[in-house]
């Protein structure tokens, strides 16, 4: 019989963390890491077609120029999950803002422990098996389960 083997933490990827990954002047910045960290497969980083949605959308807008590192860092790390159906979304009303409602329902769909976003506020209050934290919260986090192993 062998050992269990840890799992790989999963996360859910939010268009903002998408943004700033892709816009990114350098390779430092905590968005930039998660999905490093997904590219080379120490984590399992999930998204939305709907994020992508919304991400790609507001780079064409205002950074164009880093569409390129976007479709990239989307082929490379992420794993692009379908929306919610609406009628998934009815039980978890006032679980998020409601525009950003299908992203924790897809993080629970998909059991995804950590929804990854600036926008912390937009997640409030969240389901209880959903942590919502920023880039940078995430990484600490991270480090002390490393730390723990």
């Amino acid at each position: 019989m062998s050992p269990t083997r840890p799992t790989k933490p999963r996360v859910f990827i939010d268009a903002d963390v998408l943004f700033a990954g892709a816009a990114s002047p350098t390779e430092q910045g905590a968005s930039f890491l998660v999905l490093r960290l997904a590219e080379i497969t120490l984590i399992e980083a999930l998204t939305s077609e709907q994020v992508i949605t919304e991400a790609e959308r507001n780079l064409e807008a205002k950074i164009p120029n880093a569409l390129p590192a976007f479709r990239h860092l989307v082929h490379r790390c992420l794993r692009v999950v379908r929306d919610p159906d609406p009628q998934d979304l009815q039980p978890y009303g006032g679980l998020a803002d409601p525009k950003d409602t299908p992203m924790p329902v897809a993080a629970l769909r998909e059991s995804c422990p950590w929804l990854i976003t600036f926008n912390t506020r937009h997640y409030q209050p969240v389901h209880p098996d959903v942590s919502v934290l920023t880039p940078g919260d995430f990484v600490t986090r991270l480090r002390e389960l490393l730390a723990h192993l």
